[in-house]
């Protein structure tokens, strides 16, 4: 068992943008009773990892003060177990979420815990590695839930907007496994990337219901603001097969990946380490160009997802 003291850790002393991150050396966090800790070898963005910490009134609504940590996904090996843990060793490889503390050599996870409390863990199936398992649980479990409420099957034509984001590219690959056939929302410039998953490409802004009017749309999933949702009911798509993640639109049930079916997560890495679904790595950093890394990806025009190597 580690008993690492000191250790490296992203943190932020007050809410803002990139320049706010600093890499320190901090106390390295030990396992409790029920927790295990894990040394984290890579740590995925989401957009909401910057959003939550974008300002001091965000940060309350998820209940972050400061100082803070930052990051949310995480992979890696365990390295201490807590008392009273029989569900994982030290040695085995792991990934999940812990909500604003993850891009840092070590996490603490209570293993009967949640992404926002405690954070939790997941064992990375053979076939899998950390960069990859570092990007499943936030964008895994989101398009999952936004899927569960559309259903989209073999009869549908499912809208996906923005569909080329870390999100997006779970949700079109596991829509075209359902059998869906997908339409995604993007730039000219990302067309390539949306066929590459399975997406028929449409441009997004002014003129997107008059593009699709033929199109058959019968669900649709708005990962990026209301415009796809908008579109949508524009087409006569039913506002029960409507989601969105990003932005609320009355009558329309917004997703939670907080909400994903138990088991969702697993059988996401299952199918990555089966060759089925892949995840786009569009840029990799080391944890010291944390701003770097942030700056990319909170430009919103990442065709994939941006991960941290510590």
């Amino acid at each position: 068992m580690s008993v690492q003291t000191l250790s490296r850790a992203v943190q932020l002393e007050s809410f803002g943008g990139p320049e706010v991150l600093s890499l320190r050396e901090v106390a390295a966090p030990q396992a409790g009773p029920g927790q295990i800790r894990v040394r984290v070898t890579a740590a995925g963005l989401n957009p909401m990892d910057w959003f939550m910490t974008s300002d001091a009134e965000t940060a309350a609504r998820f209940g972050l003060s400061t100082p803070c940590g930052f990051g949310t996904d995480y992979a890696g090996v365990v390295d201490q177990v807590g008392a009273g843990v029989t569900a994982f060793a030290a040695g085995d490889r792991v990934f999940g979420g812990a909500m604003s503390r993850a891009v840092a050599d070590y996490v603490v996870i209570d293993v009967a815990g949640t992404i926002a409390v405690g954070g939790d863990a997941h064992r990375t199936p053979d076939g899998v590695d950390d960069r990859t398992a570092a990007t499943l649980a936030i964008a895994g479990c989101t398009a999952a839930a936004a899927l569960a409420v559309v259903k989209p099957g073999p009869d549908d034509t499912l809208l996906v907007g923005g569909a080329g984001g870390g999100v997006g590219v779970f949700v079109v690959q596991l829509a075209r496994l359902a059998g869906a056939r997908v339409i995604g929302t993007g730039s000219a410039t990302s067309a390539n990337a949306l066929r590459a998953l399975g997406a028929e490409p449409v441009v997004y802004g002014d003129g997107l219901a008059d593009r699709l009017q033929a199109a058959g749309v019968t669900s649709a999933i708005d990962l990026h603001g209301t415009e796809t949702a908008q579109v949508a009911l524009q087409l006569g798509v039913p506002a029960g097969r409507i989601t969105t993640i990003a932005a609320q639109v009355d009558g329309i049930t917004p997703a939670n990946g907080a909400n994903a079916a138990p088991g969702a997560i697993e059988e996401i890495a299952g199918l990555v380490a089966a060759g089925r679904l892949r995840v786009p790595i569009t840029a990799n950093f080391p944890v010291e160009q944390i701003r770097a890394a942030v700056e990319l990806q909170a430009g919103r025009h990442v065709h994939g997802k941006v991960v941290i190597d510590l």
